[in-house]
Order: structure tokens, then C-alpha cells, then sequence
């Protein structure tokens, strides 16, 4: 059996473990990578989550993966090519490191922005966020056991946060801030 899905509340460590594992990202990767972010619940102040750091990396190509995996190979993370999402590449920790979920997406790519605006939006509405966090609880309680039955539940409510974002990125004139390293 598969790890049960686990959701904790927020912990402040979280951005200084994202800090630690990015710096390192960023001196592997050099300027092949153009932005290094903090995303998923992880990365919203207050937000309950699976604990475990999400990070997007941006490139300026998803192909040729050569070009990057090195960078992440060396700091010990996998390339998991099994990864059916064709927009991006995907990263996981090696054994015995913390766990943590490296998304490679091209940047001003669609999926790069997705998860931008999905982020700030939550940080900068924390009834949405906290509408997210019940409803994560409430899956983990009906599916703890069942992950792609738990992210399947899941997606009609990102959506339904991800209306509210696309609304509030055309009133606030929303655009991608700084990369976080």
C-alpha cells in the first residue's frame, strides 16, 4: 500500500526549506534555470498541505532534457520520465532526501502561469485559501488511501479557485512578480 495522503497545518519552515533546496537548484542550474519558484499549498502562509515542497523550475526549452538533468542529478533528484503531463518534466526527491516535487515548465508557458497565479491568488485571498484547505481535509478524510481519487476529487475545486484568480488577475492587472530565487 501507498503512503496515506497527509495533510498537516502550515508550517513556517516550509519557505526556508524551499529557500535551502532552491539555492542549491539555482547554483546547480546556473541560468538554465530562468526562474525557481515556491509553489503548491506549500507555498501559501496559513494554508494547510501535504508536506511537501513543490518547486518550479523554468527553461527556455523542455527538450533537450540533457540540457538541465545533469543539474538536478548531481543534487540527487530523479527524473521521472514515466511523467504522462507532456508540458513539463518532473523531479523527485533521491532516497533518503525530503520530499520534495520539482515541476520543469517552459517559461510563459501555460502551466508556468497556472501555477503562478493559482499561488498568488490564494496568498493574496486566504477565504479561498482557506476554503481549499477544508475541502483538501475533507478528501484526505473520504480518500486518504486512494491518491488518484483524491486528486480527481480535487480538480473541479481548483478550477473553481482558478475562476475566481482569472477574475481578480483582469481587475488587479495581475502579472508573474519576481522569481523567488
Amino acid at each position: 500500500m501507498k503512503d496515506p495522503i497527509v495533510i498537516v497545518p502550515y508550517d513556517a519552515g516550509w519557505a526556508l526549506e524551499f529557500r535551502e533546496i532552491g539555492s542549491r537548484l539555482r547554483q546547480s542550474l546556473g541560468e538554465t534555470a530562468l526562474r525557481i519558484d515556491h509553489i503548491g499549498s506549500t507555498s501559501v502562509p496559513g494554508l494547510a498541505a501535504k508536506p511537501v515542497i513543490d518547486i518550479q523550475v523554468s527553461v527556455r526549452s523542455l527538450e533537450p532534457v540533457d540540457a538541465y538533468l545533469g543539474g538536478f542529478e548531481q543534487l540527487g533528484y530523479v527524473f521521472r520520465g514515466d511523467n504522462t503531463e507532456r508540458t513539463k518534466r518532473y523531479f523527485r526527491e533521491g532516497q533518503g532526501m525530503r520530499r520534495t516535487h520539482i515541476h520543469v515548465r517552459e517559461t510563459g508557458s501555460f502551466g508556468e502561469q497556472f501555477a503562478l497565479l493559482f499561488r498568488d491568488y490564494l496568498r493574496a485571498n486566504l477565504e479561498d485559501a482557506d476554503f481549499y484547505a477544508a475541502v483538501k481535509i475533507r478528501l484526505m478524510e473520504q480518500f486518504g488511501h486512494e491518491r488518484q481519487r483524491y486528486v480527481e476529487e480535487k480538480e473541479p475545486f481548483i478550477w473553481e479557485i482558478m475562476r475566481r484568480a482569472s477574475a481578480w488577475s483582469q481587475e488587479s492587472g495581475w502579472k508573474p512578480g519576481a522569481s523567488d530565487l
